[in-house]
């Protein structure tokens, strides 16, 4: 996948993502927060049709869902995604996890693995970014990001297989 970068100098920056479906996107990003989403039309790759324009809270909100946080598919529980050295994982705690009632902080995740907690989904809610005094709870699946080496010492600690 092709991300080509524009710096648009007063305004902010434009990104062309080309699909492996030989698609487009394009998306600018204004020095304001806001964002624009457009796809050109493949007849005609001067016509764009505006999909709309975002501010910076939406902005995150859709890349949450489009990125997964909002809801996975089951197909996909156990897909990663890797980006450069950069790796994103999903894992469930276990109902009979030792980590159950205790915090990021007591189990220094960060600290021990490299790993970081981008997110924790519940039943009931989602937890974005979740800080060192989030107390974790069964079935739950946390959405990690670290490199190869430091998901390997994370599966360890979560005692998952490597």
């Amino acid at each position: 996948m092709l991300v080509k970068e524009i710096d648009l100098p007063g305004i902010g920056r434009k990104f062309v993502m080309e699909t492996k479906a030989k698609g487009k996107m394009i998306v600018i990003v204004h020095d304001n927060g806001t964002r624009e989403l457009y796809i050109p039309d493949p007849a005609d790759p001067d016509e764009r049709l505006s999909v709309g324009s975002f501010t910076d809270d939406e902005s995150r909100k859709l890349a949450g869902i489009i990125g997964g946080l909002a809801y996975k598919p089951k197909a996909l529980e156990n897909l990663d995604i890797e980006i450069d050295d950069l790796v994103i994982e999903w894992h469930r705690i276990d109902p009979d996890s030792e980590w159950i009632g205790k915090t990021i902080g007591e189990l220094k995740v960060r600290q021990t693995t490299g790993v970081s907690i981008i997110a924790v989904v519940e039943k009931e809610k989602k937890n974005i970014v979740p800080g060192p005094d989030f107390r974790f709870v069964g079935d739950s699946v946390l959405v990690i990001a670290g490199e190869r080496q430091h998901i390997k010492l994370f599966k360890e600690l979560l005692a998952i297989k490597a």
